[in-house]
């Protein structure tokens, strides 16, 4: 393997945790659920555990159509074996949350009093259909609340 396919790799799996977040930050859960393979699995930071795509769609359509999420992802470090054609990834993330229904002002919405910090851990898989998460476990490390 090529230290070009390496990092093409690592990039392209970036990438997915990233669009990830966006999915779930739009609103798209059939989009958010079509990154795992069909079979993929996803461990909620209060430990329930969502099975399949279907599981994961429904559980993300569900949601409070008011809730307002946006979810920072940083420090990302991946490592891909393109041989199995498998990668781990583990990001940090800082969640704000809010309401759509709040009013707009020229510095955005009032956020909710609590802000998270946590973890994606994932494990990725190369398939036809490109990189895709076989599983995730997400996680609260720290939390604060008030202004």
């Amino acid at each position: 393997m090529s230290t070009l396919e390496v990092l093409a790799a690592e990039a392209a799996c970036r990438a997915l945790v990233l669009q990830g977040a966006d999915a779930v930050d739009r609103g798209d859960a059939q989009g958010f659920a079509a990154l795992f393979v069909p079979e993929g699995t996803l461990v909620r930071p209060d430990g329930s555990v969502l099975q399949g795509r279907a599981a994961i769609a429904q559980t993300y359509a569900s949601r409070d159509p008011d809730r307002l999420t946006l979810h920072l992802v940083c420090n990302q470090q991946v490592s891909v074996d393109l041989q199995a054609g498998t990668a781990q990834a583990r990001s940090k993330v800082l969640l704000w949350t809010g309401r759509h229904s709040s009013p707009s002002t020229p510095q955005g919405r009032l956020a909710d009093a609590t802000s998270q910090v946590g973890e994606f851990v994932d494990l990725l898989e190369h398939t036809p259909e490109g990189w895709r998460i076989r599983s995730r476990r997400a996680l609260f490390m720290l939390y604060r609340q008030g202004g």
